[in-house]
């Protein structure tokens, strides 16, 4: 079956940096497109990042982009989410999914806070 694990999150002040890592299974993780989500207590899921199969063509929600960069490991069946210059609106528990399939996994929490 699908299984996706975050992890990486963790408390940072404005300005930090953190990486996220998305380690997949139960599929073909070397042609399937990626993508990370993020989603903020009391607030709608938002699109952060996509990363296509092959090429990791990478696509980015307006408020990270230039801030976020997606990438993947097709050996391995990981993606990553470098997440610089952090902001306090960057709070949220960030998600991983298969780009057309309705798996998710735990979620990893991200706390941007001084």
């Amino acid at each position: 079956q699908v299984q996706l694990v975050e992890s990486g999150g963790g408390l940072v002040q404005p300005g930090g940096s953190l990486r996220l890592s998305c380690a997949a299974s139960g599929f073909t993780f070397s042609t399937t497109d990626m993508k990370w989500y993020r989603q903020a207590s009391g607030k709608a899921r938002e699109f952060v990042a996509h990363i296509s199969a092959v090429l990791g063509t990478t696509y980015y929600g307006a408020s990270v982009r230039g801030r976020f960069t997606a990438s993947r490991d097709n050996a391995n069946s990981i993606m990553y989410l470098q997440m610089n210059n952090l902001k306090p609106e960057d709070t949220a528990m960030y998600y991983c999914t298969p780009n057309g399939m309705d798996y998710w996994g735990q979620g990893t929490q991200v706390t941007v806070s001084s």
